[in-house]
């Protein structure tokens, strides 16, 4: 036997014993997800954050996202997102701020996943000084369905 044809067939072998698991259905699955922007003068700031889940019956899978931007024409501008894993609790959180002399955007995203609770608000803000704040607050939360 030539040795291409007896790693062919070595090969053959090895993934015709091999044993691999399907992709189990879910039961019950759902997804949330904020989103905003702010912005005042030469200022912007937006965050978004998403979350979803997929009960089988070999348990509850999770998975998270967030991020955020902001910008400034002359001011100082950041962006930051934490996401921590706590066993079957994901939580994230993005704060992305914009300043330009007092006038000022902000955006803020918390999502987060607690067994089949999935929630996310976002809250922005922008202000010019002499003027009166604009501030938006947009929440979603939805409880996986019981079986």
């Amino acid at each position: 036997m030539k040795p291409i044809s007896f790693i062919a067939a070595a090969s053959i072998a090895l993934l015709a014993s091999t044993s691999f698991s399907l992709a189990e259905e879910c039961n019950a699955a759902g997804t949330v997800g904020t989103a905003g922007s702010a912005s005042a003068g030469d200022t912007s700031a937006s965050s978004v954050g998403t979350a979803g889940a997929c009960r089988t019956d070999g348990g509850t899978t999770s998975s998270i996202g967030s991020g955020g931007s902001a910008a400034t024409v002359d001011g100082k501008a950041q962006s930051k997102t934490h996401v921590n894993d706590n066993g079957d609790k994901l939580k994230a959180q993005t704060k992305a701020q914009a300043v330009d002399q007092g006038t000022f955007s902000k955006s803020r995203t918390k999502t987060s996943t607690d067994g089949d609770t999935l929630q996310s608000t976002t809250r922005t803000m922008s202000h010019v000084p002499g003027e009166k704040p604009v501030k938006s607050t947009t929440n979603q939360k939805i409880i996986l369905p019981e079986q």
